[in-house]
């Protein structure tokens, strides 16, 4: 926990130093909108959009997937129970697809 907490304050640290060297305006236009706002802002905005565009697709499929696991660890086994230390069928066919 120590760890983290320490590497998040020092990103945090970065992201400042970055933004107070980077104050210049830029004008910015978006779908026939425009105004003007800090370099470091506007970039910022464009990471957090990017950072949206990868972590919404994967929140959908770590959904999904939860609800196939839930479905089949819900079914009884077809081949009956599983030796021990040995998963049935239908989970190593899920853990193997990727």
């Amino acid at each position: 926990m120590w760890t983290t907490l320490v590497l998040f304050s020092l990103v945090l640290i970065i992201l400042l130093i970055f933004i107070l060297q980077n104050l210049d305006s830029v004008k910015v236009s978006f779908l026939g909108a425009s105004g003007s706002m800090p370099l470091a802002v506007a970039m910022l905005f464009a990471a957090v959009a990017g950072a949206l565009l990868v972590a919404i697709p994967g929140v959908g499929r770590m959904i999904q997937l939860r609800k196939t696991v839930r479905r089949v660890a819900a079914q009884p086994p077809v081949d009956g129970p599983a030796p021990t230390g040995q998963r049935s069928g239908a989970m190593t066919k899920i853990r193997h697809r990727h």
